[in-house]
């Protein structure tokens, strides 16, 4: 199902649990490299093999109320959005074969537009569900009338009115930025799913939850909260959903051990001092001795 197939896997759990009274599933998501690694030559396609990471998570569910009092969280609302009828969207992000038949994965140049457009669509119908009245109204007021009397007017709607947390897809450096800029978001914001990249790299489906465990092993998660998933995936999908969190948390989960370490002081790569040439675009191999 691809990066945004967590959330695919809880929406349909979500379907069953409709006929299925007081039941419980369990929603295991996973990157595994092994058959995914690319061994041609084409630079464009080697991104997946230095991106991606082995990883995965699972997730126990249930629509027992009279567990509710055990519960972390609780799905409050869930919204797919699938362009898979635009051939624009569909060849975005693709497995293909290069020249010499090696399978790989191909990112187009329209990805960017795509993923924009699948957001833009996705929140149009999840917000309203999310964020108060009155903020809906402001925004609605400043976007038509706002520019006739301000001339640059920051119009943007505040998602910080409903929603506390965000777990942002963990693409790519380029992909937390993109998002983080288009929504507003602030460093604090966007330090859970960067660390998590940093970290894990891009765990695909699972990587949402990586992202989720920074949170708590911080424990900024308090009862009450909102918390918005933001998944992007091939298709082109974007999956989004909202959970509410049910009590104070504090694991430290998978970030056992080294949550401490985190956000490190620096950001520099310690081995580009003598391995930047691996990124010339005609790399002088002598210098591997």
């Amino acid at each position: 199902m691809g990066c945004s197939g967590s959330i695919v896997g809880i929406d349909l759990v979500q379907q069953l649990f409709k006929s299925q009274k007081k039941s419980f599933a369990i929603v295991v998501s996973t990157e595994c490299m092994g058959q995914r690694w690319y061994r041609g030559k084409d630079k464009s396609m080697m991104l997946s093999n230095v991106l991606f990471r082995s990883g995965g998570c699972s997730m126990l569910l249930t629509n027992n109320t009279d567990l509710k009092n055990r519960a972390i969280l609780k799905l409050d609302y869930l919204v797919r959005t699938h362009l898979g009828s635009s051939d624009e969207a569909y060849g975005s992000c693709i497995e293909v074969e290069d020249e010499l038949g090696y399978k790989g994965v191909h990112l187009s140049r329209s990805l960017k537009k795509v993923a924009a457009e699948a957001i833009t669509m996705n929140l149009k119908a999840l917000l309203p569900k999310v964020l108060p009245l009155w903020e809906i109204l402001r925004y609605i007021i400043a976007y038509n009338y706002g520019n006739r009397v301000i001339k640059k007017p920051n119009l943007g709607i505040n998602l910080k009115t409903g929603i506390k947390h965000f777990c942002v897809h963990t693409g790519g450096r380029a992909i937390i930025d993109k998002v983080g800029e288009s929504l507003g978001l602030n460093s604090y914001d966007l330090e859970p799913s960067r660390m998590a990249l940093y970290r894990f790299g891009n765990t695909s489906s699972a990587s949402l939850w990586y992202v989720l465990g920074y949170m708590e092993a911080k424990k900024r998660l308090r009862k009450g909260e909102k918390i918005l998933m933001i998944s992007l995936g091939a298709g082109f999908k974007c999956n989004n959903c909202v959970w509410g969190v049910m009590r104070n948390l504090g694991d430290t989960n998978v970030w056992k051990g080294c949550i401490d370490r985190y956000p490190p002081n620096i950001h520099v790569n310690p081995f580009m001092e003598k391995l930047s040439w691996v990124t010339d675009e005609c790399p002088d191999f002598a210098r591997l001795g």
